[in-house]
């Protein structure tokens, strides 16, 4: 190169987050954290109040879809100008945003009664977000562990997952990706009339306003409970199809299938379907065997349970309940890159309003990928993808008279995607921070 390289820290106002401006508009058209900060008392008194609660959970959503998911990191976010602007602040001449203490104490003092409000506004949201009922939608259920490393509230010690830990449900629209509530749960596996209670209170809101969608429950073994199929069965147009735990009396039915492709090639498959009733069920219901030779040469032998009668058994565990695999994609964008496991308050209200923070911070990525992404490349990419080509931009932020001016990389390869973004913001909603974008 011949030339010898400095480096100092006087390049101006800069920021690394610039793609937090378009999440900013997202976040005010999707209105998530609007409807959490309603659901809040504010009981600061009111002389002293620098920060609205609205804007704190902004703050603190924004920070975590940018990967600053703990509140310690407020501290050095507080004067970052794009982040500024996303809370709807000057860059240079506003306030600085709150610092980690504030953010801990809003943190611990929600109580119970609020949680269970933005327990419910999550669900509004949910419902919101269609502009007409849909025919059909798909709860997903499944849960996973949350590993602690202190002495939280309710946290217990699971043999399963090796330790002590959280066991939060989750549950997602299976066909579009949507999420309705998280549930924060102690660390044991959640029982029929655990299960049944969180259902009865999504199907009741859901059910006010769309009384005529079909509603599929979904999960895996241990979502088939007795209490759960008695509440579906008293429901009008609902259904369920779950995973069924194998048992020395559901072999002993598909035995004679079992003998028929023990010879057979590996990758064969028999399905089977019949009528079965657990000592435990009311009813009988119908079961779904499917039996296959492996690569490898052994048996695998599966099972599934339903109320569906009308479709064939390929596709009834081929189609619909293996499409139940996407429900762990929905959980991987919310556990591993929001880092929804950062559970590590001692007050269990505290850990779960920090759960819903992680969760309003996927409501947020997921409406940028599935509603201002679908023309891009980054159409189907995972919310650390976005994060890094999208979010972690770059820029110069240059704060004047009348106008700010946010200076991007001239070689910045994403541009398309990023001006993709911002038209859309232009389209649906009259932008809050103007932004111009120039290839």
């Amino acid at each position: 190169m011949g030339k010898k390289v400095g480096i100092d820290f006087n390049g101006g106002n800069l920021t690394s987050d610039a793609g937090v401006l378009l999440l900013g508009e997202i976040a005010r058209y999707s209105k998530i954290i609007e409807k959490i900060a309603m659901c809040i008392s504010d009981t600061r008194r009111k002389y002293s109040i620098r920060h609205s609660i609205a804007n704190l959970l902004t703050q603190r959503v924004l920070q975590i879809c940018c990967g600053y998911p703990d509140a310690n990191d407020a501290n050095a976010m507080r004067t970052d100008p794009a982040l500024k602007m996303a809370v709807n602040r000057l860059p240079d001449e506003g306030e600085n945003l709150a610092s980690q203490p504030t953010l801990s104490r809003i943190e611990n003092t929600i109580t119970a009664k609020e949680l269970i409000k933005i327990a419910r506004a999550f669900i509004d949201h949910f419902i919101q977000s269609f502009p007409k009922p849909p025919a059909v939608i798909v709860l997903d259920f499944d849960d996973t562990a949350d590993q602690v490393h202190g002495k939280q509230q309710l946290s217990l010690f699971n043999a399963y997952h090796n330790g002590y830990c959280f066991l939060p449900i989750h549950v997602y629209d299976g066909i579009t990706g949507k999420l309705i509530t998280t549930i924060l749960r102690p660390g044991r596996r959640p029982c029929g009339k655990e299960i049944s209670a969180y259902l009865k209170r999504i199907v009741g809101q859901l059910r006010k306003h769309w009384p005529n969608t079909k509603i599929y429950f979904r999960g895996d073994g241990h979502y088939s409970a007795p209490e759960v199929f008695d509440f579906i069965a008293a429901q009008d147009n609902m259904v369920s199809i779950t995973g069924l735990n194998t048992n020395s009396r559901l072999k002993e039915i598909v035995k004679p299938i079992m003998e028929q492709v023990v010879d057979k090639n590996p990758g064969t498959k028999r399905y089977h379907s019949f009528l079965y009733k657990a000592d435990s069920w009311k009813e009988h219901r119908r079961v779904i065997a499917k039996i296959e030779i492996t690569e490898t040469g052994g048996l695998n032998v599966r099972f599934i349970s339903t109320d569906i009668q009308n479709q064939g058994a390929k596709f009834l565990y081929e189609i619909i309940y293996c499409d139940r695999g996407n429900a762990e994609l929905y959980i991987k964008d919310h556990k591993t890159y929001t880092t929804s496991d950062r559970t590590s308050c001692h007050k269990f209200t505290a850990n779960q309003f920090r759960l819903f923070l992680h969760s309003a911070a996927y409501v947020l990525l997921h409406t940028m990928r599935s509603e201002y992404l679908g023309e891009t490349e980054l159409a189907n990419a995972t919310f650390d993808t976005i994060r890094l080509k999208l979010l972690k931009v770059g820029a110069r932020v240059v704060e004047l008279k009348t106008k700010i001016r946010v200076h991007l990389a001239s070689s910045y390869p994403f541009q398309t995607a990023f001006i993709n973004v911002l038209n859309a913001c232009n389209q649906l909603h009259r932008p809050i921070v103007s932004i111009t974008a120039r290839c």
